[in-house]
């Protein structure tokens, strides 16, 4: 039987029916079908230091580590660890103490489990943290380092950059969520041979699976966190254009985040209120549903002033998955999901104007949403759906066991 692996993340569900991301908690249980898996989170109030996941026969030790007192534990969650340094810089803080606590952990854990590979989902600090353990052990496990987007996009200045190349180059093994992120890392200057395309997945047989009955024909939907990459902005601009030639048309904003009570501002300041709503964040098993009822789901994706960008982008097919037409952008990585009548139909990033012509175009043409809806579920399902990815991973663990040394 394949060794033990460790994962390392900062973004993991905290108890039942919590909102935060999941693809790390999916992709460990895709794993732990071949191989024992511990998950090592950062700990926060209400959480359980340690407990076993257990699903069908397989399970998953997570074990969750602490790095300050309780109510001080405010680097990860509720918007990920980029995100709540630059809401409050003082948060830099407990920064040291969190590398210093996981790296304890790291120790800690090998000690018990004697893992053969550990993988890293995000350069920083994850990365950071197991190539460090990994310079003071004669027999440490192998490294896979995992990239999801603004990790790779977002850390910019010459010493951030400094740190990528030092991580990702010591590395065993790097796998990135689109193409568009395999080009950056060799822009900066990465050995491309080690660096595999193994995007996240989305369960496409079970969950996110098409509707039964009609979705209403004016229906807009927008799933992700509201910060300034998601391009919600640039949609709520679009609106009245969208109105214009469809006043029937409303948009349900699903998420939450900072920028919410500034795009509710624009909302009332486009007068597109009676035609947008604000949901929240939802629990992901609501999400098919929510989805099932849209004729269309928009991602209005743009590069955010710090660089950030999407890597890839699953909310597209996740929608894919529930028979939605889609509406993106023309970023580089969602090219590898969203492909222009295709698939779906891709607007100029950052531009309001040429994203309601999209808009406009699939509500006006119940038979171009269906054709696309029906690509695009087919596309995804070959591509993303999560036995696919899985295996993929545990390909690439598979190998980096047999070369260890």
């Amino acid at each position: 039987m394949p060794g033990a692996v460790l994962v390392l993340t900062s973004t993991y569900p905290r108890w039942k029916d919590d909102t935060e991301p999941r693809f790390v908690e999916f992709l460990s249980q895709q794993l732990a079908a071949t191989r024992k898996v511990v998950v090592l989170a950062p700990h926060c109030e209400g959480a359980a230091r340690h407990e076993v996941d257990r699903f069908g026969k397989y399970e998953i030790e997570i074990y969750r580590f602490r790095y300050a007192p309780t109510s001080f534990q405010s680097l990860a969650y509720d918007g990920g660890m980029l995100h709540r340094l630059r809401q409050n810089p003082v948060r830099i803080i407990w920064l040291a103490l969190f590398m210093l606590s996981q790296w304890y952990w790291i120790a800690k854990l090998h000690r018990r489990y004697g893992f053969s590979a550990v993988h890293a989902h995000w350069i920083i600090p994850q990365g950071i943290i197991a190539t460090c353990y990994r310079l003071f052990q004669r027999s440490a496990p192998r490294l896979l380092v995992t990239s999801h987007g603004g990790d790779l996009y977002a850390l910019r200045g010459r010493i951030l950059l400094a740190l990528k190349r030092w991580v990702l180059n010591r590395a065993d093994s790097i796998t990135v969520v689109s193409q568009a992120m395999r080009d950056e890392c060799a822009r900066i200057g990465i050995d491309t041979s080690k660096v595999h395309v193994a995007s996240m997945g989305v369960d496409l047989t079970t969950q996110f699976t098409p509707r039964n009955n009609a979705s209403a024909p004016n229906s807009l939907v927008f799933v992700g966190r509201l910060v300034e990459k998601k391009g919600v902005e640039v949609l709520l601009r679009a609106m009245p254009a969208v109105l214009e030639q469809h006043p029937e048309a409303h948009l349900t904003i699903v998420g939450h985040g900072p920028e919410r009570e500034r795009l509710e501002k624009l909302a009332e300041f486009e007068d597109i209120v009676e035609s947008v709503r604000f949901l929240g964040g939802k629990k992901h098993d609501e999400l098919p549903a929510l989805f099932r009822e849209s004729a269309i789901a928009v991602m209005p994706s743009v590069v955010a002033r710090t660089g950030d960008q999407e890597g890839l982008g699953l909310v597209a097919i996740e929608a894919m998955g529930c028979g939605c037409a889609v509406v993106s952008t023309d970023l580089p990585a969602i090219a590898d999901s969203v492909q222009n009548k295709r698939t779906g139909l891709v607007a100029r990033s950052g531009d309001a104007s040429d994203l309601a012509r999209c808009i406009n175009e699939l509500l006006a043409s119940p038979d171009l949403r269906q054709q696309l809806a029906e690509q695009g579920r087919s596309f995804a399902v070959e591509r993303f759906d999560w036995p696919i990815v899985g295996q993929r991973y545990n390909d690439l663990l598979d190998r980096l066991e047999n070369t260890s040394t």
